[in-house]
């Protein structure tokens, strides 16, 4: 066990009928808690962190930890580039170790996406890494920057871009946002179908944080091998520092080290019971 490549984690995932979780981290607190949910529960896992998040978390900081914390995992873990914006962010990526990027090319017209994604899977052929790219407009941004609507991936058209572009696994946008959902998500389930039954590929769910644990089981009937955590990650830190800070009258460093790792345990553990599809939803906590 040890770090792998996506692709090797999603063939097999598909072979159970489950999904596997990408969880996003920015600290070494995160990536601690993710690896020990996933240790624990003896699942595989991907830590990715997006582009968007780099002025906070720097790669050349970031990439090394999430690497040799994939190396030292007694499970396989992928490392994952989410959302890369350019070209140079995938290579520094690459460069690093990372055993998968995703190269966003959504805001491009689809030649463009098309050129670009292209050019993103011969440089990832180099090292073997797994390549995703995205179709359709997910809603929001992964920094709640952007508010754009969401455009839902076009079958026909995902069908064709997996043909031109020969990219390992697909993103799909199928009504699903980043961030926090303003309303409760409404899944298009039947183009997620629709999509399934044309494209032979694992296909990938952005914007997890907000759906159910009934649409997340649901949609990995219909293909879904790969659900993105990123919000709920961060909102698990937060709110168990947060609670850490009101119950002690002395605060430190190292308490506080433990809760950021707690919070983000508690929430890649529960995640994980979801998307391994074996737990009755009941017996999950706040499932």
């Amino acid at each position: 066990m040890s770090i792998c490549y996506m692709k090797e984690l999603l063939k097999e995932a598909d072979k159970h009928g489950r999904a596997v979780g990408a969880f996003s981290v920015g600290n070494m607190e995160m990536i601690i808690g993710a690896v020990k949910a996933a240790e624990e529960l003896n699942t595989p896992i991907i830590l990715q962190i997006a582009e968007v998040r780099l002025p906070h978390s720097p790669l050349h900081l970031m990439g090394p930890m999430m690497i040799k914390a994939a190396k030292e995992a007694k499970v396989d873990v992928a490392v994952h580039l989410d959302h890369g914006l350019k070209i140079s962010t995938v290579q520094q990526a690459l460069d690093l170790g990372f055993t998968s990027v995703m190269f966003d090319g959504s805001r491009y017209d689809l030649a463009e996406n098309i050129r670009l994604t292209v050019e993103v899977v011969a440089m990832a052929s180099r090292t073997g890494s797994t390549t995703e790219a995205e179709l359709g407009v997910v809603g929001g941004s992964e920094d709640g920057s952007e508010n754009h609507k969401i455009v839902c991936t076009d079958p026909a058209v995902a069908k064709r871009f997996a043909e031109e572009t020969g990219v390992d696994a697909l993103a799909v946008a199928i009504g699903n946002a980043h961030g926090h959902y303003a309303a409760e998500p409404k899944l298009r389930f039947d183009i997620l179908k629709e999509i399934a039954d044309q494209v032979d590929l694992p296909l990938v769910l952005h914007g997890g944080t907000g759906i159910s644990a009934e649409d997340f089981r649901r949609s990995i009937t219909l293909g879904i091998r790969k659900i993105n955590i990123a919000t709920a990650n961060f909102d698990a830190l937060t709110q168990e520092a947060g609670i850490y800070f009101q119950e002690d009258a002395s605060p430190n460093y190292f308490k506080l080290n433990e809760a950021m790792v707690r919070g983000v345990y508690k929430n890649v553990k529960r995640h994980i019971l979801i998307f391994n599809n074996q737990v009755p939803l009941d017996q999950i906590e706040n499932a």
